[in-house]
């Protein structure tokens, strides 16, 4: 395994992280109404450390509370919170794994607004809703703007106080960051609208925040959507081109970043952004959760909700997704990125097979890879590839029905199929991480591997 370029060290500017494959990021509403992390959390977290990936990205964490993107999910947004983040990062370090913190801030996507932000509109770069759902906002002020790179910057800091090992801004798939970013969202008309250098003014002032708070050796990512395919209705523009992300990357590196994570996408979900299968019938049964959050939230759920009507959405979804890979999906945008920049680079896009990893790596398309369904699916699947499988024996389907359940039910794997049918046998994998009797909450520390 020595030889193996999956397994071998990555050493970056202020980390090294043991193997190359990262968790991404995604979560469930496990923590409290406040904000504060729970147990069941560190369970879920645990659970992908302990089969063997090199380094968790943390579902994103909101730095204010105007910015979370669903209630439930643990914030980043209050020094009483640092205790609960470090016992969290202790517990992952335990199986000498890395954790990397993803901040963030919903901006216009906020899905569920919980009870802070019941019946008022979300802060954007824009006053026009969101394309999908039709979550309403308004556009910052210049003052609101000063004010969340404070927030980010404090941040970052916490999540350093906490004995974590880096943060990454979320600057992808249509969240705050995206929503300044991109040409088909923002239509300001200050010095954080127009050209090019102007949108990408907020996530820039951030970065250099962000190092002046913390200074020069704490680890700093960003997640950045390599093209924006933003016209999933077809009157809408197309946003941002792979030219002008590369751009932003090369800005981004000056500015300090330590590394770059890249998807796509200008919203999500995206059909790109997770690749695969869209289960109505899944979808019909959760998406009422939403109908309250956005003023087009109701005509997607009756074209969700009767087989006559699906074809329409079915249409809109995947007309995107032709030519396109699952696995891998953005990689050549990765390539591009790799060769405009000279810090490392992450893939995402739904990695679950070592064979095409390795090339990935080996050709130097990326540096490593993040997956977050497949790991859910098979949380050893590192441990599989070092057993000498190219993909699991039970591999993840695709079909998206975990993330497609997570705004109601409990977020893992929902295809039957991957337990021979037996519901039960699903429902108690659910489950899991929800039991916090004491003697399973510290995680034994695995045996030492022999040289």
């Amino acid at each position: 395994m020595s030889e193996d370029v999956i397994f071998s060290p990555l050493k970056w500017r202020n980390l090294e992280i043991k193997n190359r494959l990262f968790r991404s990021n995604i979560s469930g509403r496990f923590d409290n109404e406040d904000g504060s992390l729970t147990q069941t959390r560190i369970n879920w977290e645990c659970q992908f450390a302990r089969g063997g990936v090199g380094a968790i990205i943390s579902s994103f964490v909101p730095v204010q509370m105007e910015g979370r993107i669903i209630a439930g999910y643990a914030t980043i947004h209050r020094d009483d919170f640092i205790p609960l983040w470090q016992r969290l990062g202790e517990a992952v370090h335990r199986f000498d794994c890395k954790y990397i913190l993803q901040l963030s801030h919903s901006g216009r996507q906020m899905d569920l607004p919980g009870v802070h932000n019941q019946h008022r509109r979300s802060l954007s770069a824009t006053g026009h809703k969101e394309s999908l759902h039709g979550f309403l906002c308004r556009a910052m002020s210049g003052h609101e703007i000063e004010r969340t790179v404070e927030a980010f910057a404090d941040g970052a800091w916490r999540a350093r106080e906490a004995g974590l090992d880096g943060v990454e801004l979320h600057a992808a798939n249509g969240y705050l960051f995206t929503q300044f970013l991109s040409s088909a969202i923002n239509d300001r008309r200050d010095r954080y609208g127009g050209s090019l250098a102007n949108r990408a003014r907020f996530l820039l002032e951030v970065i250099r925040a962000i190092r002046q708070r913390v200074g020069p050796d704490f680890h700093l990512q960003v997640k950045i959507s390599a093209v924006d395919h933003n016209d999933i209705l077809p009157w809408e523009s197309k946003g941002n081109t792979l030219a002008e992300s590369l751009q932003v990357c090369r800005w981004v590196q000056t500015a300090g970043a330590d590394a770059l994570h890249v998807s796509v996408g200008s919203l999500f979900p995206h059909p790109l952004n997770p690749p695969g299968d869209f289960s109505f019938d899944t979808i019909a049964s959760t998406y009422d959760a939403m109908l309250s959050a956005g003023v087009d939230t109701f005509r997607n759920y009756l074209l969700f909700r009767y087989a006559s009507l699906r074809w329409m959405f079915r249409w809109l979804w995947s007309r995107h997704q032709r030519g396109h890979v699952v696995e891998g999906v953005s990689l050549d945008e990765a390539r591009a990125v790799r060769e405009a920049v000279t810090i490392p680079v992450i893939s995402t896009g739904g990695y679950q097979r070592a064979s095409l990893v390795r090339e990935a790596i080996g050709s130097g398309a990326c540096d490593a890879v993040s997956s977050a369904r497949a790991l859910i699916a098979n949380p050893d699947l590192p441990k599989q590839w070092q057993a000498g499988h190219d993909a699991p024996e039970r591999p993840c389907t695709f079909c998206n029905k975990c993330l497609l359940n997570a705004p109601k039910n409990p977020l893992g794997c929902y295809e039957l199929s991957r337990f021979d049918g037996d519901h039960e046998r699903m429902i108690e994998a659910l489950m899991a991480i929800y039991d916090t009797r004491p003697e399973l909450r510290l995680p034994p520390v695995p045996p030492a591997q022999n040289p």
